[in-house]
């Protein structure tokens, strides 16, 4: 019963993409233990056995094996995130359940939690629609793509428009990812740095927040990545660039900009705060621990693992829950270097996550290092 509800609700949700299949029909979903084939659809589904939903038989489970049984021009895989540990570093899983859409290489998206049932189905349906990665036009697209040509032209014209708005906008202006509060790249955390060591006055736009100028930028100003700096509505470079005029002199000098002076906001108050926000907690105790929900109540297998570890060991603790407040999450990323969670510290310093840690108890050096 209950899972012929599921799979009416999931119809209901985005009309269309089931097809008229019983139970009885449902495919199987295949356990992934390599990456899948470079040119297929897949949905990958990473659960943990002590997560009862996620389990075979469990409610999450049997969500997923709906949408197998309806989509059988889909790929859809099965892995278990603690046992598969190269699978989930591969995609950055650090929660289960979560789901991994795939067009060839291409993460459409991913998903953690099963909470929203629409967002998971509609995410499918996207995939299901989008053209394969690296499939051939046929006749009918040629003639369609030409059909639409000047719907095309004239939304190129209207995005070239717009962005060369935004590269006028500042006297300097830095496309990067993130905010200078929260840089969400090295590489755009630098450039941030370089800036305002340099007392420049700048604007930025965060390009991860329109996929339109992200993209668009890219052939606007014929350079792939970012960061982008402009001055004065022209493209002086990215980091590397940045970076070679600083050796060659006063960066503000190379750019022929003025400084800022020292009252002006520069952009690099809020990065200081962030990092000293950030120095302040990994240093609110000897042995730090960045998780995903709290010891008495892990919102994830590797934060519980790692405090079950750590409650062994005898190490006493204190713990901050990233899932509570998005720019220590963020920011921790930059500021540490280390993409995932959980993170532990001792003494300020970083020591890694569970992999880590786990080789630390069987060498019998963690308890050393915290004595």
């Amino acid at each position: 019963i209950i899972h012929s509800i599921t799979f009416s609700f999931i119809a209901l949700l985005v009309p269309g993409i089931l097809t008229e299949q019983t139970p009885s029909n449902i495919m199987p979903v295949t356990d992934l233990t390599n990456l899948p084939p470079k040119d297929s659809k897949s949905v990958i589904f990473f659960w943990s056995a002590w997560h009862e939903a996620t389990a075979p038989q469990g409610s999450t489970s049997k969500l997923f094996e709906t949408l197998a049984s309806s989509l059988p021009e889909l790929s859809f895989y099965r892995v278990e995130a603690e046992v598969q540990t190269d699978l989930s570093s591969a995609y950055n899983i650090s929660v289960v359940p979560s789901f991994v859409i795939l067009n060839g290489e291409h993460i459409l998206d991913t998903i953690e939690g099963a909470d929203d049932v629409a967002k998971l189905t509609q995410a499918v349906s996207v995939l299901r629609n989008a053209s394969a990665t690296g499939a051939s036009s046929t006749g009918n697209d040629a003639a369609a793509a030409s059909s639409d040509a000047p719907n095309q032209v004239s939304s190129e014209e209207a995005l070239n428009r717009r962005i060369k708005q935004l590269v006028g906008s500042s006297q300097v202006m830095l496309f990067m990812k993130g905010s200078p509060s929260a840089p969400k790249c090295g590489f755009s955390r630098q450039a941030i740095e370089l800036l305002t060591e340099a007392m420049i006055t700048f604007g930025t736009f965060d390009i991860l927040s329109d996929d339109e100028v992200r993209q668009g930028l890219k052939e606007y100003s014929d350079w792939p990545t970012y960061p982008q700096l402009y001055v004065n509505g022209e493209l002086a470079g990215g980091l590397d660039i940045m970076k070679e005029m600083k050796e060659e002199g006063d960066l503000a000098e190379q750019l022929d900009v003025p400084k800022a002076n020292e009252s002006d906001d520069i952009g690099d108050t809020a990065v200081k705060t962030v990092d000293d926000c950030l120095k302040e907690l990994v240093n609110r105790s000897k042995v730090m621990l960045f998780m995903k929900g709290l010891p008495s109540q892990p919102r994830c297998g590797f934060s519980r693992q790692i405090c079950e570890i750590l409650n062994e060991q005898g190490i006493s603790f204190d713990a901050f829950d990233i899932l509570s407040d998005d720019d220590v999450r963020q920011g921790l990323k930059t500021f540490s270097d280390w993409p995932t969670f959980p993170q532990l510290y001792i003494d300020g310093d970083l020591i890694g996550g569970l992999d880590i840690v786990k080789e630390m108890v069987e060498g019998d050096e963690l308890r050393e290092l915290v004595q």
